[in-house]
């Protein structure tokens, strides 16, 4: 098998892509911190600043690569919140964590303003649930910061987007326009290769289209762009293991995660990291091993 490349597009010897500073040598994780009171999982864990960089620091000691900090919960039916708010809830956590980490930064939000002062105290990521469309401004302010963007599909907003989602076919319309994305981001000013998409698992899609989405993760690496997914303890889970607990879900979460990473995903965003990082490292250790005896 030596000199074969292998479904990641590796051959033994390859450099590997880089995306906001971290190799793409194996799959990295997201841990996800939410700042707020609603968030479908944890809402209301993280009351204050203290509690939110304390879980932090223990999410990268468990294996984090990035720590995803959002202050605005986009589950479905979840009403938004002013920008000051959201700026309240975000920026003192940040600025707790930029002296303290070494993982990267992102800030979740779909909000220009936020993502320009959350840049400024210290994150080197944003992650947008709207791919930089929900604020007019968010496109430009992106290209102004020359930070790294996830681009994330979903259908409608977080109040009716899970109302009826419907798609011609699933994978090929949220490429298509994640591509429109993309391009978009480019004429903008924003580098390529500082772009990542992710399909927006649960965002404006039933269960069948979750499931699509995550057996045809491969149909996405296309785009030529780092490849993220987020399904950890959603719904779909739920109504699949007939789980009703959103934190009992974690053994559901692993088996999509594995799903997505063997079809090409290179960031996992997730609750559960030390999980997920134990799967992934048994995981990786099986798609790697030709490569490790032939190189």
């Amino acid at each position: 098998m030596t000199g074969v490349d292998d479904q990641h597009g590796r051959t033994p010897g390859d450099a590997p892509r880089v995306f906001a500073g971290l190799p793409l040598d194996r799959p990295r994780i997201m841990g996800i911190v939410n700042v707020t009171p609603d968030s479908f999982s944890d809402g209301g864990r993280l009351t204050s600043t203290d509690a939110a960089r304390d879980h932090a620091l223990r999410l990268e000691d468990e294996g984090a690569d990035i720590l995803d900090i959002g202050g605005e919960s986009t589950r479905p039916g979840a009403e938004p919140v002013s920008v000051d708010e959201e700026l309240s809830r975000v920026i003192p956590v940040i600025e707790a964590l930029a002296e303290k980490t070494t993982a990267r930064l992102s800030i979740d939000t779909r909000n220009a303003r936020v993502m320009g002062e959350a840049v400024a105290a210290g994150a080197h990521i944003v992650n947008d649930v709207s791919a930089l469309t929900h604020d007019p401004l968010g496109l430009a302010m992106a290209a102004e910061m020359g930070v790294p963007v996830f681009l994330m599909h979903a259908q409608g907003d977080p109040q009716t987007m899970q109302e009826n989602p419907r798609y011609d076919d699933v994978v090929t319309d949220i490429r298509d326009w994640l591509s429109g994305r993309i391009a978009a981001c480019i004429d903008a000013g924003i580098a390529r290769e500082q772009i990542a998409i992710d399909p927006g698992i649960g965002f404006g899609k039933t269960i069948e289209h979750n499931l699509v989405l995550l057996k045809h993760v491969d149909a996405f690496t296309c785009l030529g762009a780092p490849i993220l997914v987020g399904a950890s303890r959603k719904g779909f889970i739920g109504r699949l293991s007939g789980v009703d607990t959103a934190a009992d879900r974690i053994a559901g979460s692993l088996a999509a995660a594995l799903a997505a990473v063997a079809g090409g995903a290179d960031f996992i965003r997730v609750h559960d990291v030390e999980e997920t990082r134990q799967a992934l490292s048994v995981w990786t250790a099986i798609d790697t091993i030709d490569l490790w005896r032939d190189a």
